[in-house]
């Protein structure tokens, strides 16, 4: 019988990251490094930013391949399907491996960014402001198009 060092034990050598059991999702979201760590995992899914399979998501419950699952994160939203179990944290070519990315392409910077007016220049003229709407692509919207309904008759009752 060939004897094991403790060193050699510790190390894990001969296990793979591939769990036996069931996996947490919190612990999931860890290992593929969706979040820096396991408690930031749990405190999103406390938070509500995180979705299995389209419900909420408690950080303890259990994750599968095949799930989806959609997390809220800073500037974007992520959907990954499930294609295999980590307990522990692995690297990041490794945890490309556990899961496909179905995630929309995230918005550009440059699109993100508010104009800023310069300190002291007031308050926008209209202009100006019409011109931030176009900019933010932000339909101005119409003024009255109610009233100027020819069939809009403010006296009728809608039954």
């Amino acid at each position: 019988m060939p004897s094991v060092t403790p060193s050699a034990r510790r190390s894990g050598s001969g296990s793979s990251t591939t769990p036996a059991g069931p996996v947490r999702l919190d612990a999931w979201l860890w290992g593929v490094r969706m979040y820096k760590t396991r408690s930031a995992a749990t405190t999103a899914c406390r938070a509500g930013h995180v979705r299995l399979n389209g419900q909420p998501a408690k950080a303890a419950q259990p994750v599968k391949p095949g799930d989806t699952i959609r997390l809220r994160l800073p500037g974007r939203e992520r959907i990954l399907e499930v294609t295999g179990l980590v307990a522990k944290r692995v690297g990041a070519p490794e945890a490309v491996r556990h899961y496909l990315d179905h995630s929309p392409e995230p918005v550009p910077r440059e699109l993100l960014a508010v104009p800023r007016r310069d300190r002291g220049a007031g308050r926008p003229t209209k202009r100006d402001r019409r011109q931030l709407d176009r900019l933010r692509s932000r339909a101005v919207p119409e003024h009255d198009s109610v009233l100027r309904d020819p069939g809009f008759d403010p006296g009728l009752d809608p039954e």
